[in-house]
Order: structure tokens, then sequence, then C-alpha cells
């Protein structure tokens, strides 16, 4: 006998091919499917094996339990093996002429008998036709369908009362058939549904139309090496459409009763859920709710795929038609009445798997940690599996969800790791730069040191000699004016000297605490401010002294302005800002120049590069400022743009400096 024990879990993962799609948690009615580190999973407790996750993942990731091997082992070592077929196989079959070339081929497999289901719906339907006769209890369930019986058993515990209590067809089929052939008898139920597999039954292995396909194609069984023959007795009748949505009803109503009838029937997952609920808060009043977890048996996980709706129902139509035209109901009479006296009842019992609900304020705070703040904010989307919003979180909050799934929410946070990532960037790339200049300028600083000690004697001596001479000379000599441009050039060549000894620092740092608007005003003081530039002076300080070398940084700071002002030939602002952080101040000179263009931003603390005309300019100005910050122990930054299309042009320099720090 088939247990729910012996074969969890009914629907597994093969976690290599799952793609995080969330495909399968949208098509669960039960949501009983956990998302794990990105991986759905299937909770076996919570699962009702309708296989809505197998049918709708394209990655077939999702797998159900088969059998198959174990049935061809039964069949090797017993002789007595009987099979029942689903009364859906016309809609699975369709390529065979009729129905005796598939029995044939099913006896070719080694079954000794092959029954059909479509009498245990006969019997089932007449059950159902006393039990809604005899009592007037509304809203009875139809309980032949296991996945539906499952659902109520797990979800809705508090109307199992409702479930009627009578077997399957295919439970009522496994009662004729032992009754038959003696409780002995091994019986294989063949169909189109997992939960068959799970469904607490007098059968010993159940394979779908699918597995049976594989079975055909592995024992070489076709059309042409096997006998057709008839279903062995006793044959079904209006049970043959039992498989499609009103099926059982067919079966029940006669063409008067189905006028006057007050039942209700709901298919496919959503259609069930929402029957279900309403039936439960008593909104909709039915003698009989026919419930289906499939759109028809005919779609269920154990047909193929491909298989077309309209086409399968026309199939399952056309079967019973043939099969009412030649129809022996003499004989379907007899064995009615042979078998209805069998105990066709059948108890359910609630097996509550429901999770207690979040509360209110646990709801909320998932939410506002998802970023969503207000009811606007809910965009129900779907594309994390699940209808809503809120039960997305309470999803999360019992454990089952993550908050990855979240599209929106993930996208956000992608966006914002982008963002940290550019700026991440931005900070290697300058820390980068940083590097090359600070070898570079060593490697400058070197020989500009060099450079300016061995030059430093002879032009003195040429400037001594030259003042001497000077002094001796006629006021009107031109001698006297060869002189005075030989000691002009000399001093000038001595003031180069002078840059590159600034820029090799070989001079040290002398700290003393400085005021910062006494540094700020002696900057701005020791400039010609041109009438057409205006400096405005910005700070946001607590700090009012720091440890520098005030001569030093005069002249840092008096270069940066320099060069804002020789960039705004025809006047502009330039702005000064002070600000601090916990461990450094910000000393920011902003003009509204030109800007520098892209191809000169690596090259600007090179000695010697210079984009001024000849003569104007030495090209020490910025690496002078950049030792005399690097000696600071602090940090030179520039940002500008020279393209009117992206923004303002301009130019920001920025001295980063600590606030105490002397070595």
């Amino acid at each position: 006998m088939t247990t729910k024990e012996n074969i969890l879990p009914l629907v597994y993962t093969i976690k290599e091919r799952c793609r995080i799609c969330y495909t399968c948690v949208r098509e669960c009615p039960a949501k009983a499917i956990k998302i794990v580190n990105g991986q759905a999973e299937v909770i076996a407790s919570r699962c009702i094996g309708c296989g809505n996750c197998v049918k709708v993942c394209s990655q077939d990731a999702k797998q159900y339990y088969k059998v198959m091997d174990n049935v061809l082992d039964m069949l090797k070592t017993d002789n007595n093996v009987v099979a029942c077929i689903a009364p859906s196989f016309p809609a699975e079959f369709s390529e065979f002429v009729n129905h005796k070339t598939f029995v044939g081929m099913i006896k070719a497999i080694g079954f000794s008998k092959v029954h059909e289901v479509a009498f245990g719906a006969d019997l089932v339907a007449l059950k159902y036709k006393e039990i809604l006769r005899d009592n007037k209890l509304q809203n009875y369930i139809s309980s032949d369908c296991p996945a539906i019986v499952t659902y109520i058993e797990k979800y809705n515990p508090d109307i199992v009362k409702n479930l009627i209590p009578i077997v399957s067809p295919m439970g009522a089929t496994a009662k004729v058939l032992h009754e038959l052939y003696g409780k002995e008898t091994k019986i294989v139920f063949i169909g189109p549904c997992i939960a068959k597999k799970s469904e607490d039954v007098e059968i010993c292995e159940v394979i779908t139309f699918r597995e049976l396909r594989e079975l055909f194609l592995k024992l070489n069984i076709s059309p042409e090496n096997t006998t057709p023959c008839e279903f062995d007795e006793p044959l079904g009748g209006k049970g043959a459409v039992f498989p499609v949505s009103r099926g059982l009803l067919y079966n029940l109503e006669s063409e008067d009763d189905i006028l006057k009838s007050n039942n209700i029937v709901a298919d496919g997952r959503l259609n069930f859920v929402e029957a279900i609920k309403e039936a439960e808060s008593g909104l909709s009043k039915s003698d009989l709710l026919e419930l289906l977890c499939c759109n028809g048996c005919i779609k269920g996980v154990g047909m193929t795929p491909s298989g077309k709706t309209y086409t399968q129902i026309a199939c399952i139509k056309k079967y019973a038609n043939e099969k009412m035209e030649n129809f022996n109901l003499q004989s379907w009479q007899e064995n009615i009445e042979r078998f209805k006296n069998l105990d066709l009842s059948k108890t359910f019992e609630a097996n509550d798997q429901r999770i207690l609900f979040a509360t209110d304020d646990e709801i909320t705070r998932i939410l506002k940690f998802l970023g969503k703040e207000s009811k606007s904010d809910h965009l129900n989307c779907g594309a994390c599996g699940y209808d809503t919003c809120e039960e997305h979180a309470i999803a999360i909050y019992k454990g089952i969800a993550e908050q990855e799934m979240c599209l929106p929410f993930t996208i956000e946070k992608l966006h914002k790791y982008n963002s940290e990532l550019a700026l991440s960037n931005d900070k290697l790339a300058n820390v980068q730069l940083a590097l090359r200049q600070s070898e570079k300028l060593a490697h400058m600083g070197q020989l500009s040191a060099g450079i300016a000690h061995e030059l430093n004697n002879p032009l003195g001596v040429v400037i001594m000699y030259s003042n001497i001479l000077l002094e001796e000379c006629p006021p009107d000599s031109q001698i006297r004016q060869d002189l005075e441009l030989i000691t002009h050039q000399a001093e000038r060549c001595k003031s180069i000297v002078s840059g590159l000894l600034n820029f090799a620092r070989t001079n040290q740092v002398r700290y003393e605490m400085t005021g910062i608007d006494s540094l700020i005003n002696d900057c701005l003081s020791s400039l010609i401010i041109p009438a057409n530039i205006k400096i405005n002076v910005t700070k946001n300080l607590t700090l009012t002294s720091l440890l520098l070398d005030k001569e030093q940084m005069v002249q840092a700071i008096t270069n940066l302005i320099k060069n804002a002002m020789e960039s705004m030939q025809e006047g502009g602002q330039i702005e000064i800002h002070l600000e601090e952080s916990d461990e450094k101040i910000h000393i920011s000179i902003k003009d509204s120049g030109t800007g520098i263009p892209k191809e000169n931003m690596d090259k600007l603390f090179t000695p010697f590069f210079t984009t001024k005309a000849v003569g104007k300019g030495t090209g020490l100005g910025l690496p002078t400022v950049y030792g005399i910050v690097k000696m600071h122990k602090g940090d030179l930054l520039v940002n500008s743009n020279n393209d009117p299309t992206k923004g303002p042009t301009g130019t920001t320099f920025t001295i980063v400096l600590p606030k105490n720090k002397t070595n």
C-alpha cells in the first residue's frame, strides 16, 4: 500500500538547474516553496502534490517521485499484478486508433489484468447522490481530487468536515479489484496525477502516463508488436467523462437536474483557492462544491506537456460517446448492483500547516526595510512569486522567502552597490594617480635638488661679480646695460633654482599653531586681485587654529588662488570654502574659469609642465603646492570641467590636512 510517509518528498529540486525565477513560488497554491540562498526548495510537509511547480519549471529543475523500476521489479516477481487506468487516457494517447490497442500494450508490459477507473467513478457518483439526497449540510466538497483534499486538511482544517467522506474513483476501483481477485492482489494505478502517489489507498504503486510512455520505450512495446484487447470487466459508464471540468456533475445529474441544481464547479490554481475561501467564510452556498486542483484531470502534471486542452477534451468526449453507443447497460447495472454495498467510506483528518501571521508591526518593519514606506510603494508586481508585497513580507517573516526576491528592492540595492563601486573605483583611481605622481615627483625631486645645489654656487658668483662691475661702470655706459641684463637674468635663474628647492622640499616643515582666519587673510593680502574677479570665503568649522608651517601653507594657497585668477581672464568668481570632518580639514579653492582639459589632468603635478605662454611661468607652481601639502601629511585633490555641455566650467583644488598631526 502506498503511504504518504514512504515517498516524501513527492516533488524535489535539482539545484544545478534552478535559475532563481520564482515561477514555482508564484504557481504553488500552498506556498510550499522555500527560497534558501536563491534556490527553490519544496517543503515536503506543506506540499499538496499538485505538481504546478513541475509544470511551470522551464529548466526541469522540479522533478517528481518516479517508481517505474519498482513496477518492473514487481512484475518480475509476481504474475498477478493488475493495472487500473484513469479515464483521462484518451486525452494522452490520442495517437492510437482505438483504446484496445492501448490496453494490449499495457498487458504486454506484464500486467495480468487491465481495468478502467471509470467504473470506480460510477460507484463514487452513486455514493455522492445518496449523501446529497439524505443530508442537508450545505457546501459539501468533492473528495475525488487528492491535491484538494490535502490542501483542505493542511490549510483549511476547519472545513475538513465538509469533505464528502467517500474514497476517490481510484480508491473505489482498488476496493472492487480486491473484491474480485483477493486482498493479496497487487494493484498499479496509471494516470495523470502525481498527488495520487501520496494518497492513502489500497494501491501498491502509482505511475503517470509520462512514466508509462517511458516504460513502452524502455521495453520496446508498440502497436505493431502487441495484440489489441478490451478492458477487463467491470467496464465503466458515464465515469469516462470524469477527467474534464464538471465531469463529476455530468455523472450525478440528469439533464433536468443540471438546470435546477445548486452545485458549483471550480478548477485551476486560483479558482479552487478562491472557492474554498468563499465557502469557508459563508459567502457562497451550494449543495456540492466540485473542486479540481488542475483545470480538469487532463491537465495533470503526469500528462505530456504539449497536449492541447480543447483537443484533449474532444478526445475524452469522443471516447465516451463511442463507449455509450455500444454500452451494455444490463451488464453495467449488474456490476453496479454487485459492488454497491462495498464500503467506500473514508475519513479525513486535519493536518494544520498554517503558520501564524506576523503582527502588523513586524510586517511594517519588513516592508520598510524593503523600501516600502507607504501603500503607494506597494507595487504588487508579483515578480517575487507572491501576489502582494504584504504576502511577501509575511513569507519573509515565516522564513520561507528572502528579501532579495523583491525585484524593485534588488534593483535599488544593485544601483546602490554600483554607486558605491563607482565611488570606490574613483577613490582607487585617485590613489593610483597619487602614487604615480609621488613616485615621479620623488625622482624629479632628487634630480631637482641636485641641479639646484650645483647651480646655486656659480649663480651666486655671477650675481656678485655682476653687481661689482655695475658699481664700477659709468651710468650711461652700454656695458652697464649689458651687465644689468646679465644680473636680471641671473636673478631669474636664481628664482627658478629656488623653485626647484621648494619643489624638492629639502627644507623642513616648521609647525606652529596658526589661526585659520589669519592664514586666509595673509593669503589674500599678498595678492593683487583684479576688479573683475570676486573672492568669497565661507567656513563651516568649529576649529579656529591648526598646527602647520604657516609660511609654506600661505605659499601653497596663494599659488592655487593665482592659478584660479589666471584661468579667468574675462573675470569670474573664486569660492574659498573651509570645512572639517572628524580627522581632517578641507580647504577648497573653486574658480569659474575655463577648466582643465581631461588630457592634462594627469600632468598637473609634473615639474615644468605648463600651459602658459613662454616666459609666463616655469610649471613649478602646482608641484611645489603638492610637495608642501605632502610634507604636511595631507592630500591635494582636483576636480575640473572644461566642457560647457556637461555643466558650468571651472576647477576645484582641495587641500586636505590632518587636524593635529605633526609628524
